[in-house]
């Protein structure tokens, strides 16, 4: 999904880019003419809206030529170098355009003013932006097992890892021969373990995409491992060949279609949605609304937390461990509406659970406190969760994230459920909530999933504005 997102943060990183040489231009207009020793002034004569438009085309074709927006595998001084080469160019053309059209009095201090400020904030917002990605580089990355040892597989790893700023993390390789366990692909990653443990790595590991780097003819049934990744909603790419012939698959959810990976042409499975804008745009709407969620609701869960502190003896928040997208383990927040030792209580109620599979609820559950069935009722205590979906880790919209615990018992297409990320509300949430059983609330998540759209994740967050006003939580 990350690889998808690529294009469109590119076109973002050079609208930025473009917007820093406007604000460079008119930063360097008052700057030359407050400038101290006789050097301050502009001539009144050309038309500078004009010659800001011009500066910005020339530096919008030079920074395309150069890659100046784009990420790559250099380090500081190239990325520099890079820049410096964009921008030189771009006042270049500038230059030339300004004489075709016989514009005179241009300063040239003004255009030395106007290169040293852009080769600045260009270089400090990359750097900003390599720095937020460490920051988040859990949630934001692209796990990716590859399958395959020799040189194929290697050509692939180097390929992916030298792109400098995609969120790709490469976990190992499978090979199918058992005596390469350990052995260094490329960069550091190993061979894993064989393809006989290919589903045990799936269940074990936070995988979003598998890439075959290796001949199809030398697996013995390679539909079965596309089956697996298929049924439990991980992404598949194959490299073809001259044996892709031995993939003879009809999926069952995946979308089948051929698509470009770093250049390198792709067979691509997918059982998650494909409309890659409008994922986009459902990532900025849950970090904008988590933003204006949590200023908005301020008053409100500062309320909460002081009702919940006075109310019973306990932390306000309570946090617990849930599976996140493709399984990542993450720190849920809640407001606490149980008494503190709710956990330790869970076993000896174990008889009383009211649902099937390996969830655990009770509608009259002794544990939780007199105000904490008002905030169930209301939901109101799921709220602190607007930080879970700031940081990344939580959606809106999507499937609720499971106790790991409970992810051990799921069955094999159960665990699609995982392939998006969770969300704070979603249909189960919304309309049947206790109501079904544990199957049947998996294929709610399930037909979340296969019909996702932006119109969907608006009428269920609106169903979840009247839930919470009509109380008709649990």
């Amino acid at each position: 999904m990350a690889h998808r997102y690529s294009e469109i943060y590119r076109q973002i990183s050079r609208g930025v880019d473009l917007g820093l040489v406007a604000f460079s231009f008119v930063l360097a207009y008052f700057l030359k003419q407050r400038l101290p020793l006789g050097m301050a002034g502009l001539s009144a004569g050309p038309n500078y809206y004009l010659l800001l438009l011009l500066m910005i085309i020339s530096c919008n074709f030079s920074f395309k030529f150069f890659r100046v927006s784009d990420g790559g595998p250099e380090g500081v001084i190239k990325l520099l170098l890079r820049q410096l080469k964009g921008v030189f160019v771009g006042v270049i053309v500038f230059i030339v355009a300004v004489y075709a059209l016989h514009i005179t009095d241009l300063s040239r201090l003004f255009l030395i003013l106007f290169f040293c400020q852009t080769v600045g904030l260009l270089f400090l917002k990359s750097r900003l932006l390599d720095l937020l990605n460490d920051r988040f580089h859990g949630f934001g990355s692209q796990n990716i097992l590859i399958i395959g040892s020799r040189a194929r597989a290697r050509d692939t790893i180097r390929t992916i890892l030298s792109a400098r700023g995609e969120p790709f993390r490469i976990i190992g390789c499978l090979d199918v021969d058992p005596a390469s366990l350990g052995k260094v692909v490329a960069d550091r990653v190993k061979v894993i373990g064989t393809l006989a443990d290919f589903r045990d790595i799936l269940y074990a590991n936070a995988v979003d995409e598998v890439i075959f780097a290796v001949p199809m003819n030398e697996i013995d049934n390679p539909n079965s491992l596309i089956l697996i990744a298929e049924e439990i909603g991980v992404h598949i790419r194959i490299l073809p060949d001259w044996q892709i012939q031995q993939v003879m698959y009809q999926g069952a959810t995946a979308d089948i279609v051929f698509e470009q990976f770093f250049g390198l042409p792709t067979l691509s499975f997918s059982s998650t949605p494909r409309q890659t804008t409008q994922l986009f745009v459902k990532e900025l709407i849950d970090y904008l609304g988590s933003a204006f969620g949590l200023v908005l609701l301020s008053p409100l869960l500062l309320l909460i937390a002081a009702l919940v502190k006075v109310s019973s003896p306990g932390p306000v928040i309570f946090t617990q461990e849930r599976s996140g997208l493709n399984g990542r383990l993450f720190k849920l927040y809640k407001f606490r509406t149980m008494v503190r030792n709710a956990e330790e209580l869970k076993d000896e109620l174990a008889e009383v659970n009211e649902q099937d599979g390996p969830v655990f609820k009770i509608k009259q559950d002794p544990r939780i406190t007199s105000l904490g069935r008002i905030l169930r009722k209301t939901s109101l205590d799921e709220l602190p969760q607007l930080f879970n979906i700031l940081k990344g880790e939580m959606s809106l919209v999507g499937p609720r994230p499971p106790i790991p615990s409970e992810v051990e018992h799921y069955q094999a297409w159960q665990r699609r459920r995982l392939s998006m990320k969770p969300g704070l509300t979603c249909i189960w949430q919304v309309s049947a909530r206790n109501k079904v059983s544990f199957e049947e609330w998996m294929k709610l998540d399930l037909e979340y999933i296969d019909n996702w759209s932006l119109l969907l994740d608006l009428k269920l967050l609106f169903k979840t504005i009247r839930a919470v006003f009509f109380t008709s939580g649990h």
